[in-house]
């Protein structure tokens, strides 16, 4: 975008690059949702280029730098930067302990080479969806009695599933490659009159970008029937 002609005409496609850095402002936890939807909003109607510049100018990309965002290997906009992920230091957490209770690890804590989950009479979540990792290879190691333990993995993410049931239940709903560069996880472990789920499900962004697809279409539709 140019700070030099303000009344230039924008394009669809400088609309859609701008929402861009706003989903990712979102998914980094820059915007809350209240925000993102007025800027979203103001993003979609917005027909010039000083419309749409104050939308981003206080995120770290923006302005004419928008076009630069570095993007997956996949080249889908919405997919995981493992490159991203992968970091160089120490789990923000190895384990997790559940007793009349409940536990939980999600949103952008580190994963560490392993990590190890216990309930008994209670229960806990390991979300990896926004998680980051300081090894490639993770092992998640899940035990439960008469509890319940849940694994969520984005799509992306590269997992085999080796545990195994005793009067309970380990399901399986998410081994399968990964994309380009992705971390392996191997979840196993036992579940003892009780249960573990291991499951895929989308993301924020990726809900957040299904969202927009959705209410482009409706923009759309409306403006054909005018």
């Amino acid at each position: 975008m140019s700070e030099k002609l303000p009344e230039l005409r924008a394009s669809d496609a400088d609309r859609e690059r701008v929402a861009e850095v706003l989903r990712d402002a979102m998914a980094e936890g820059r915007l809350d949702m209240t925000e993102f939807e007025e800027r979203l909003d103001a993003a979609y109607k917005a027909r010039t280029y000083g419309e749409l510049e104050p939308l981003t100018r206080d995120l770290p990309a923006h302005g004419a730098k928008v076009s630069m965002v570095k993007r997956p290997e996949s080249g889908d906009p919405a997919a995981i930067d493992w490159a991203a992920r992968m970091v160089d230091h120490e789990p923000t957490s190895t384990g997790g302990f559940a007793f009349w209770s409940g536990f939980s690890r999600k949103g952008g804590w580190t994963v560490g080479r392993q990590f190890t989950a216990f309930a008994m009479w209670g229960g806990g979540e390991i979300d990896l969806r926004e998680a980051y990792f300081a090894e490639r290879d993770v092992e998640i190691r899940c035990f439960t009695i008469m509890g319940g333990l849940q694994v969520v993995v984005p799509q992306e993410l590269n997992v085999v599933v080796k545990g195994f049931g005793i009067m309970g239940g380990f399901d399986d709903k998410a081994t399968g490659p990964g994309t380009p560069g992705s971390p392996r996880v191997v979840v196993k472990g036992f579940a003892l009159m009780g249960g573990v789920g291991v499951d895929r499900k989308l993301r924020r962004a990726e809900k957040l970008r299904l969202k927009e697809e959705r209410r482009r279409e409706k923009l759309e539709r409306r403006k054909e029937r005018d």
